[in-house]
């Protein structure tokens, strides 16, 4: 039904897209060819064909909970990262995928996208133009597909999940998908820095083949449109899905583990939603075909 899928980003508020997608994919039989993600939205597409979601939160549950708070300023004066981000995040993403790396390889193709910086700004000065930008299109615009970091010279790598020749390649692959500072330092990939690939785009289907047919399009916050609408694009039709309401949980609170279980369940109602609106979604997108 889907040839391809793509996954926002969107840090925690992923645990919707997992709840969807449990709900889903047995119900349509999903096997799509190719996946599309940015930053968690990457990160969950690897965990759903590698665990099982319910093992994911309790590794979560774990792992934070002596966790209880998202910033030590403490840590300044010892000279430490203030920030318990991205240790986290890349001893998680570790331990998630240690016993089942190998199966990616019978996964579809996931394309995990990082954004290059432009080259005429530096390093510092590429992330603070980046984080304004994406701050003016996440909240001033509310635009879907933004284009300002792409204007600023912001502009896309997409390294497929199956590239990647051990667990130590893909964690640090998605980390650079997530580079988002100050909650990560700025991240290198192959002596360049790069950022979170929503600089230039967080629904990234710049990364989808241009192949005939319908792809799902996850998003995991709340854009100015109707919650599940077609957009037509070529020969393809694009089925775009958000979330019914904001979905509880703040994209880098490592504080509230519990959260996640609720951004889950959300997804799980949405997805049985999708299911009863996808006969009409069908027809509409039949008839933007014609």
């Amino acid at each position: 039904m889907f040839d391809q899928v793509v996954f926002a980003g969107g840090g925690n508020r992923c645990w919707w897209q997992a709840g969807f997608w449990d709900v889903i994919r047995p119900e349509l039989n999903l096997k799509p060819r190719i996946i599309a993600g940015i930053s968690a939205g990457a990160a969950t597409a690897c965990m759903l064909y590698t665990n099982e979601s319910r093992w994911v939160m309790d590794y979560y549950a774990h792992a934070l909970r002596d966790n209880t708070r998202n910033a030590y300023w403490g840590n300044l004066l010892r000279g430490q990262s203030v920030f318990p981000h991205y240790r986290i995040y890349r001893q998680a993403l570790l331990d998630i995928f240690a016993e089942r790396f190998t199966s990616l390889a019978q996964a579809p193709e996931i394309r995990i996208g990082v954004s290059h910086l432009p080259r005429w700004l530096g390093a510092r000065s590429a992330v603070a133009a980046g984080l304004i930008a994406y701050n003016i299109e996440k909240y001033v615009r509310k635009t879907l597909h933004p284009t300002l970091g792409q204007a600023l010279g912001f502009h896309p790598e997409f390294v497929t999940a199956q590239e990647c020749a051990s667990i130590e390649d893909l964690a640090d692959l998605i980390l650079q998908s997530s580079s988002t500072p100050p909650f990560t330092p700025i991240l290198r990939r192959n002596g360049r820095p790069v950022l979170d690939g929503g600089m230039v785009d967080n629904v990234p289907v710049a990364a989808l083949d241009s192949s005939p047919g319908r792809v799902l399009v996850m998003v995991t916050r709340l854009y100015p449109r109707e919650r599940m609408f077609v957009v037509p694009h070529g020969e393809q039709q694009r089925i775009y899905v958000q979330p019914s309401r904001k979905v509880p949980i703040s994209s880098w609170d490592y504080t509230s583990p519990s959260q996640m279980q609720h951004a889950y369940d959300l997804g799980r109602a949405d997805g049985e939603d999708f299911l009863e609106r996808l006969p009409r979604l069908m027809e509409t997108a039949a008839h933007l075909a014609r």
